[in-house]
Formats: C-alpha cells, sequence, structure tokens
C-alpha cells in the first residue's frame, strides 16, 4: 500500500510534512482518525490506510525506518530495486525471460528524457515522487512483475514460466502479457499489476483509464492461436492490501475465466487450479510446453 511508487506516503495520508515534529505527527493521525472513521461518515479503506501509516511512523524507531527505506532521509533502500539473489537449492519452475525488464527500459528511457539530464539514480524514492505518474506506472508494474516472478519461481519444478511474452496486435504494438504459467493445474496467462490504490471492478472489467481484462483476453489469444494451444484461465495479479478479496471472479469471456487475486494467494491458485478448468497433464503437458517454447518470444 506504501511501498508503491504510485502510492501516497505516510506522511501524505496524515495530511503532515515529511519533517513534521513528533507531536505534530501524532495530531494529525488523531484528527485524520476522526475524519475517515466509518461511524462518523468517512471511507472505511482510507481508515485503514490512516491507521497504517501510523504503524510505520507512529514511533520514532519506526518513522526512522521507514524515512530510511522511502528517501525521506539521508539513504535510501529504494535505490536499484532488483529480485533477490537466491539463497536457497529447491527444486524451481523452470523460467524463460526477465520479469519487469521490459518495463525497467522503457522507465529509465523515459525518465532520461523527461528529465533532460543525467540522472544519478532514477529508481531514488525521492526523485521518483517527482517524476510524471505516467512514468512512475510503468515503474510500479515492473516491481509488481518481479514481485510476481518471485512466487512464480517457487512453484516447483512441475511448472514452466515466460516472462514478457511479445503478444503485438499490430506492427509497433509492444503488447505482452507478463507471465504465461504452465502447470499440471492448467496454462494461465497471468498479468501483474499495482494501481497504488484499491481496486475496484465495472462491468466485468477493473476499473481504470484503460480496459486491462479485454486487452489481456485478445492477447491470450493471440498466443493462443500462434502456438495452438488452450488457456486455462486468465489472472491478474494485485498486492495483497490492495485487494478486498483473497480472489475476486469476474466471469468467463469466450470461456476463459478471468480471476483477479491478492499474490498472497496467487501460488495456492496455481496450484490447486480454479474450478470448472481442466487439468493438463503426462504427453500433453509436453506437448503444449514444446508448442509454447516454438511459439513465444520473451524479452
Amino acid at each position: 500500500m506504501f511501498d508503491s511508487p504510485l502510492s501516497a506516503s505516510a506522511y501524505e495520508v496524515l495530511g503532515v510534512a515529511p519533517d513534521a515534529t513528533d507531536n505534530d505527527l501524532r495530531r494529525a493521525f488523531r484528527l485524520q482518525l476522526r475524519r475517515t472513521h466509518p461511524d462518523t461518515g468517512g471511507d472505511a479503506a482510507v481508515f485503514i490506510r490512516v491507521q497504517r501509516a501510523w504503524e510505520l511512523v507512529g514511533t520514532p524507531e519506526d518513522r526512522a525506518a521507514y524515512d530510511r527505506g522511502h528517501g525521506f532521509a539521508g539513504e535510501s533502500e529504494w535505490s536499484g530495486w532488483r529480485a533477490p539473489a537466491r539463497t536457497d537449492t529447491r527444486p524451481r519452475a523452470r523460467f524463460h525471460g526477465t520479469a519487469g525488464g521490459w518495463l525497467r527500459t522503457q522507465y529509465v528511457a523515459r525518465v532520461q528524457s523527461w528529465a533532460g539530464a543525467a540522472v544519478p539514480d532514477p529508481y531514488d524514492p525521492a526523485f521518483v515522487r517527482t517524476v510524471p505518474v505516467e512514468l512512475r506506472m510503468l515503474l510500479a508494474n515492473a516491481l509488481a512483475e518481479e514481485a510476481t516472478s518471485r512466487i512464480l519461481a517457487d512453484l516447483g519444478m512441475g511448472f514452466t514460466v515466460w516472462h514478457d511474452v511479445a503478444a503485438p496486435a499490430g506492427p509497433g504494438d509492444g503488447g505482452k502479457i507478463d507471465h504465461v504459467v504452465l502447470g499440471p493445474s492448467g496454462l494461465y496467462g497471468v498479468m501483474s499489476a499495482d494501481l497504488g490504490t484499491d481496486v475496484r471492478f465495472r462491468s466485468g472489467e477493473i476499473a481504470g483509464p484503460d480496459a486491462p481484462v479485454s486487452d489481456l483476453l485478445s492477447r491470450i489469444r493471440l498466443v493462443s492461436r500462434a502456438a495452438r494451444v488452450k488457456f486455462s484461465a486468465a489472472l491478474f495479479v494485485f498486492p495483497d492490501d490492495d485487494l478486498a478479496e483473497a480472489a475476486v471472479p469476474l466471469g468467463t469471456v469466450r470461456g476463459i475465466p478471468v480471476v483477479v487475486v491478492r499474490r498472497g494467494v496467487l501460488r495456492t491458485v496455481l496450484r490447486t487450479g480454479i474450478a470448472g478448468t481442466r487439468v493438463i497433464g503426462g504427453n500433453e503437458l509436453f506437448d503444449v510446453r514444446t508448442r509454447l517454447q516454438q511459439t513465444v518470444r520473451t524479452s
């Protein structure tokens, strides 16, 4: 909720400056609690964000840690976000491509063009907060892809994952599917997303300026036709704090169920499958993997 390049900082949620005194911070917290409490007509989701913000900066120790990690102090843990190095030897899913790589490349190039000068660290949180929202969206979704990829890697050796699968609708279209996941429970087209706020829905779509569900289904159909395979479902993955329920089914479109899930339940969903979808096993699993391997292009 507060770690996204798109989300408000804990200080912004509480309505104070980052250099506010501890007393001013405490007064602001109590004021925001009264303003946002559902019993007084406030929004329950905003009320929860206020409480979470206070948990992050309510004590000197927590505040110091938050400031270091979010660019409000002289050092930054956000600089150069990367997936952590692997430290275990458990069997992992086979994977192809680089999660978040295409978006990171786009983000850095467009930030450098926007800034008009050399950018010492495009991932520094203090700098990121000054970047236009459409550029911050690139970074937010790159981070979302990387977070999902860490979960996908732990699915086990029975799964194969392709990251950043090219699915252009025409010349010059850079459209892609973030992750194509194949395992005994089925074949899935997966998009990792981060809106920086609570996820809402409207008429079977994820509310917002675009139509991400329709776009993903279109790109799944492109890959399906090219590889001559049938997808079991389309999944959207959001940060846990941004989705009110663990999983939200959005219905079935042209035979493909669409489900929006919290990141924390993605592993379980992919291992157990989705009710009503056909499992893939034995020679068929090998055949589908071969067809995809011969067809898909990854970053």
